[in-house]
């Protein structure tokens, strides 16, 4: 095998093998969800995207609200990174990107889009370096959401430095250029890709993005009283079985 075809196939073979180490928890009780935001604190003060603050926490409305979905990524037990997924739809227009970008998403949500919106990742300081493949199973969790939710549209709302990664897994394009976020000091742009048309494209370079349809029930499954979209059955076994999230 050539040098490149070695480089290329590297983030492919770790990223399924530390799958198998990988637990998705949705945080819902109030010390997990603290653990999460204190993560959020250090991470983000450690890139110098925030000013400190006396709580060490990092946390907003949307965390709370009945469209998100907190999650912990742990790997051998340890948390090791965040991220949260909102779910815009007609019925719930709301999410952290449609409210920084209404002018932008507005108009799609009124053309009946559903929107997956993957905000607020965060990698633990002291653990990334030891996993390069982090960022990968992290942001799996949009995709899966995507898969669930038989989405139209993926986000990524990222800074400048941070595109061609997104561009390079999600095929995603640039729609708008950077805004600045509440509570943040740097500024991030809009990504997106249209879900339906690129899916196929990303699971062909990167199989692990797949997932069951047993695994999006398990991780986007409310109890009853949630307010949800509902995922639209033909999607509903696309994908190939993946990993199960443990609890």
């Amino acid at each position: 095998m050539s040098p490149a075809l070695q480089t290329k196939s590297r983030p492919f073979e770790r990223g399924i093998e530390l799958l198998d180490r990988v637990d998705y928890r949705l945080a819902e009780t109030e010390a997990d969800k603290e653990a999460i935001y204190r993560l959020r604190y250090r991470a983000y003060l450690n890139e110098g995207a925030i000013e400190p603050n006396s709580e060490r926490m990092v946390t907003d409305r949307f965390d709370e609200m009945k469209n998100s979905w907190v999650f912990g990524v742990y790997i051998d037990g340890g948390l090791a990174s965040s991220i949260r997924i909102s779910v815009a739809t007609p019925a719930f227009p709301t999410s952290p990107s449609v409210d920084v970008f209404s002018d932008i998403l507005g108009p799609e949500l009124e053309r009946g889009m559903t929107i997956v919106d993957p905000t607020r990742f965060v990698a633990d300081p002291a653990r990334a370096s030891g996993f390069p493949e982090l960022p990968y199973v992290t942001v799996r969790l949009g995709y899966v959401a995507c898969g669930y939710f038989n989405a139209d549209i993926g986000l990524a709302t990222v800074r400048a430095e941070h595109r061609a990664f997104y561009r390079r897994v999600f095929l995603q394009e640039s729609w708008c250029e950077p805004r600045i976020f509440p509570g943040l000091l740097k500024p991030v742009g809009l990504m997106a890709a249209r879900y339906r048309t690129t899916r196929e494209g990303v699971f062909q370079r990167f199989p692990y993005m797949r997932s069951s349809y047993f695994e999006r029930r398990m991780l986007f499954e409310r109890n009853p009283g949630r307010e949800v979209p509902v995922p639209a059955l033909a999607d509903c076994m696309s994908d190939r079985p993946s990993i199960v999230p443990r609890s």
